[in-house]
């Protein structure tokens, strides 16, 4: 079984989107997805990038988008009461589990709970609720999330994803091939299952050459 590193914050419309088709791509493929929980925050500061709910003609854009989306996979969409949010005590939560598949089930729900559901992550009686629904403790999770530990681990985890070439979410790692956005599912399958294999030769030689042109800050 192939193991898929799922790089990914609850703040994301495009996670929820990824993790509702992640069922049938798993089916396919026979890989199984491995939910590790970053700060989008954290990438795009890394980047010095804004989110798309930063930008006014982006976030209009992205709630057209997002809408067409959940028509198409026939989800339910709410969305969450505000957005942006802070989505970090939802995050320390799941980086509070050690084992993959609490990890996930957690993850999971918290993701359908704002997106399809609206119920609001900054609240920590329903980030308590929802991991208790989900087969966990919640109360103990959400102490976690103050715990020095805990919060250096979620550090680490957006560092590391930093450091592997991570600029958002959702991002797909397996072997040394990144893909970006619920909408390269279908690359990462092809990817597994033999085809898309890139020559890192050309690549490098596209990358070195020089720049033309740049946008002066403003």
């Amino acid at each position: 079984m192939r193991t898929v590193r799922f790089y990914f914050d609850v703040i994301s419309p495009y996670v929820w989107l990824a993790w509702a088709q992640l069922p049938e791509v798993e089916a396919r493929t026979g890989a199984r997805f491995d939910l590790q929980p970053v700060l989008f925050a954290g990438l795009l500061q890394a980047n010095e990038n804004k989110g798309p709910a930063e930008i006014p003609s982006k976030r209009v854009h992205m709630l057209h988008d997002i809408a067409r989306w959940a028509m198409t996979l026939k989800r339910p969409y709410a969305g969450p009461p505000a957005h942006p949010f802070n989505p970090l005590k939802a995050q320390r939560m799941c980086a509070a589990i050690d084992d993959p598949e609490a990890r996930r089930r957690l993850a999971g729900a918290l993701i359908v709970a704002t997106w399809e559901q609206g119920r609001d992550l900054m609240n920590d009686a329903e980030l308590c609720a929802i991991a208790d629904d989900a087969g966990l403790d919640g109360s103990a999770l959400l102490a976690a999330t103050e715990e020095k530990v805990v919060k250096e681990r979620l550090r680490k985890n957006t560092e590391q994803a930093i450091a592997t070439g991570v600029f958002g979410v959702p991002t797909f790692l397996v072997d040394d091939q990144l893909f970006w956005g619920n909408d390269r599912l279908g690359f990462l399958e092809t990817y597994l299952a033999g085809g898309l294999r890139i020559d890192k030769a050309e690549i490098e030689e596209r990358l070195a050459r020089p720049r033309a042109a740049d946008r002066k800050n403003v």
